[in-house]
C-alpha cells in the first residue's frame, strides 16, 4: 500500500471514528433518560449505543495502525500511550493519545461491567464526556482537512448532535432526575 493510501485510510478512519463516537455520545446520554428515541424502544437505543462505541473504538484502532504505518505521520509506539511527544504536530496528536488512553479506559470498564458494578462502571463512563471534545479538538488541529468546508460541516454537526444532547441531560425535567424532583417538592 502507498504512503498516500495510508494516509488517506488514516484519516478516513479517524473522521468515521468521530461521527461514530459522536452519535454513541448522544445515544449514551439518550440511554440514561430512559425516552424512546426515534420510535426506538430504550433497549434498541443503549444497543445502538453500544455497537456505535465498539465501531468507533475499532476505527480508532484502525486509524492509529494506518497512520503507525504511513512514513509520513512518523508515529512511534510511545506515541500511542504517552501524549505530546509525537514529532508531527505534537500538541495535536497529543490530544489524540489523550483521547485515545480515555477510550482505552471507558472501553476497558465497559467489557468489566459486570465486575466493577453499576457505580464503579458509570463513575468511569463520566470521563466519556471529556473524552469526546478532546478528540474533536484533536481532529480539528491534526486534520489534513480541518480547513476544507466539508469536514468543518462535519465537525460543526458533530458539535450540534453533542450540544443538544447534552443541553437535553441538564434540563430539569430529564428523566434521571425525576428523583430528586420528586424530594424537592416533599
Amino acid at each position: 500500500m502507498t504512503s498516500g493510501a495510508l494516509w488517506a485510510l488514516g484519516r478516513g478512519t479517524g473522521i468515521t471514528a468521530l461521527v461514530f463516537l459522536t452519535i454513541s455520545q448522544a445515544l449514551g446520554i439518550a440511554t440514561r433518560s430512559g425516552r424512546r428515541v426515534a420510535a426506538l424502544p430504550r433497549f434498541a437505543v443503549a444497543d445502538v449505543h453500544r455497537f456505535a462505541a465498539l465501531a468507533g473504538t475499532g476505527l480508532v484502532a484502525l486509524h492509529l495502525t494506518l497512520l503507525f504505518f504511513d512514513p509520513y505521520a512518523q508515529l512511534r509506539l510511545v506515541d500511542f500511550v504517552v501524549p505530546f511527544l509525537a514529532a508531527y504536530r505534537p500538541v495535536w496528536l497529543g490530544l489524540g493519545t489523550l483521547a485515545c488512553d480515555v477510550l482505552v479506559v471507558v472501553a476497558v470498564s465497559s467489557l468489566l461491567r459486570h465486575r466493577l458494578g453499576l457505580r464503579a462502571f458509570r463513575a468511569i463512563h463520566w470521563v466519556a464526556y471529556a473524552l469526546w471534545p478532546v478528540a474533536l479538538v484533536h481532529a480539528l488541529g491534526a486534520g489534513t482537512d480541518s480547513q476544507r468546508v466539508w469536514f468543518l460541516a462535519l465537525a460543526g454537526g458533530c458539535a450540534v448532535v453533542v450540544a443538544g444532547a447534552l443541553m437535553w441531560r441538564l434540563r430539569a425535567d430529564f428523566v434521571e432526575y425525576a428523583d430528586t424532583r420528586t424530594e424537592a417538592r416533599r
